[in-house]
């Protein structure tokens, strides 16, 4: 295209040509491979979707969890990836337990759920009475080492029946939020700046970001309520759930 279009201008060579594209960053960014950062093809006992027909009043009700991928730049063209492991609360949109690792061990999935089990400690147990735990159907989620811990809890544990995205909705809708919000633009080049960079972002989340579907209030003010909280959205779903029930 250039030899076409400036026939009269200097004549350049492959390798000048791509320093020049380089340089001036034209280049087409490659399109980004995306891990798998589910396998449930394990033969680990699974456990029946708890959340279907659920709307939390109080927090301490239900926790939804999820892992995601943020890459790692080992170059300028080459990179890895680690795993953010979130666990939220789904009625006041806290985030309360985190964990970033450099593989999918199940060790760090587990590093975010004794975060948040921190935080039940000294509550009266009335309190977190019948809390639900809800993930996907992962190999992390459903090991022996996560399972102990719910259980020791005696945390009720719910898991996705199928591959749809929206059985896991807001614990995929806080992934999507970190990344393509907070996370934006930031280029890593070491695990240890993602987890400070992810400690950073649950911060401002937790207690500055507002949201719509808690009244415009920060999770950590929306943890201080009990009840319904206004979404400024419509919710067909919840609306669904109230007809059946009345």
């Amino acid at each position: 295209m250039y030899k076409r279009d400036f026939p009269d201008r200097e004549r350049v060579g492959r390798d000048r040509f791509e320093d020049f594209i380089h340089r001036h960053e034209l280049k087409v960014r490659n399109k980004m491979r995306k891990p798998r950062t589910t396998d449930s093809t394990h033969g680990l006992p699974l456990y029946p979707n708890l959340t279907y027909s659920y709307i939390p009043t109080a927090t301490n009700q239900l926790w939804v969890s999820d892992i995601t991928y943020i890459p790692v730049w080992i170059s300028e063209s080459e990179y890895a990836f680690c795993y953010l492991s979130l666990i939220m609360d789904a009625y006041s949109h806290e985030l309360v337990g985190w964990s970033v690792g450099s593989t999918l061990e199940t060790k760090y999935p587990c590093q975010a759920l004794k975060m948040a089990l921190g935080r039940l400690d000294g509550l009266d147990g009335s309190y977190t009475h019948g809390l639900i735990h809800h993930s996907n159907r992962g190999v992390q989620y459903a090991s022996k080492e996560y399972v102990r811990l719910l259980e020791g809890r005696q945390i009720r544990i719910s898991m996705t029946e199928n591959g749809d995205p929206k059985e896991n909705a807001m614990a995929e809708r806080a992934n999507a939020t970190i990344k393509d919000e907070l996370l934006k633009g930031l280029r890593f080049t070491c695990i240890d700046e993602v987890r400070a960079a992810i400690e950073v972002a649950v911060s401002f989340y937790n207690t500055q970001r507002p949201h719509m579907s808690i009244n415009m209030m920060t999770p950590q003010l929306a943890a201080l309520c009990n009840g319904e909280i206004r979404k400024w959205w419509r919710s067909y779903r919840d609306e669904a759930i109230k007809n059946d029930r009345a």
